[in-house]
């Protein structure tokens, strides 16, 4: 292990290892898929913006699993906003925590199945919108530096789900290894994936704890036992009826509502202060229910 790469384990482990203040607010949004103005809808009556799109949330530390990017046309916007609330948000007290997803992966090592024409349009054409998600781009250089999973309290946030397979590595592990190989698998446009971080069963793709049935609660049960932690909470797999829902009493908490217009537009957002648990929602606050059913989903696409 280098110089280099000890310096960023503890830096990760300082900012994403540490504990919190029992009570202090978290604020978690799933998939966003390019929707600006859902994004921003949210952000606002959730308490983390004010009308002006700047950092109104104090000490809240506010997450997102992951997927802000494709279908949709808002990328540069979006972007733009995170890195903003980034910077303002420590200047209160407050953290934002983004997370990679699978389409952030697939768009850095230069997979555009879903990128919209308009989106491209946008950035001023192919050639600067590959500028852009290169390592050394203003978006590629921020995706590139981010984690895969990030524990705050007793909670752990990843865009996909952590088998235990990749849970026995805890969290400072799966980043590490992220760090470790995310440059050689966007540079080979993803054939280099040894530790298979970045595959189908990897923390950004697995859906095992929102779809499969079975023994999948004792499974999940194994997994948070490793990352010690009491729940999971995970996008990817998008609710049918754009109201997050859980499983495994209460252990699995799947906050993609479908924000996006592309898959129908609804609005929410995960709150979790101590023990409690609460939806946000346009209408409301929900308290989350515990639900061991099998949860609706509209499909399983990237």
């Amino acid at each position: 292990m280098t110089m280099l790469t000890l310096v960023w384990y503890f830096t990760i482990c300082t900012l994403l290892c540490q504990s919190i203040v029992f009570g202090q607010r978290i604020v978690a949004v799933g998939d966003i898929h390019g929707d600006y103005h859902r994004m921003l809808t949210i952000l606002k009556f959730s308490g983390i913006v004010d009308d002006d799109a700047h950092w109104a949330g104090g000490d809240t530390i506010f997450v997102q699993t992951g997927d802000i990017v494709d279908r949709g046309d808002d990328t540069i916007k979006l972007y733009q906003l995170i890195q903003k609330l980034q910077e303002e948000a420590p200047l209160h007290g407050g953290q934002v925590v983004s997370l990679l997803g699978n389409h952030e992966i697939m768009n850095l090592s230069g997979d555009w199945r879903y990128v919209s024409e308009h989106d491209i349009q946008i950035f001023g054409g192919v050639e600067e919108r590959k500028k852009a998600f290169a390592p050394e781009g203003w978006i590629g250089r921020d995706l590139v530096e981010k984690n895969l999973t990030a524990k705050v309290g007793t909670s752990v946030f990843v865009h996909g789900g952590i088998h235990p397979s990749f849970a026995q590595e805890g969290v400072e592990g799966i980043n590490l290894k992220t760090r470790q190989t995310i440059l050689d698998y966007v540079e080979s446009r993803g054939r280099h994936d040894p530790y298979k971080v970045f595959g189908g069963h990897g923390p950004t793709w697995y859906r095992g704890y929102a779809l499969d049935d079975g023994n999948i609660c004792s499974i999940l049960d194994e997994a948070l036992d490793l990352l010690e932690a009491d729940r999971m909470v995970m996008g990817h797999t998008v609710q049918r009826d754009g109201m997050i829902h859980t499983r495994c009493g209460g252990k699995a908490v799947l906050i993609d509502i479908g924000i996006s217009h592309v898959y129908g537009g609804h609005f929410g957002a995960l709150e979790i202060v101590g023990d409690e648990l609460t939806a946000l929602y346009r209408d409301g606050r929900r308290r989350l229910l515990v639900d061991r059913g099998r949860p609706k989903m509209i499909h399983q696409e990237l």
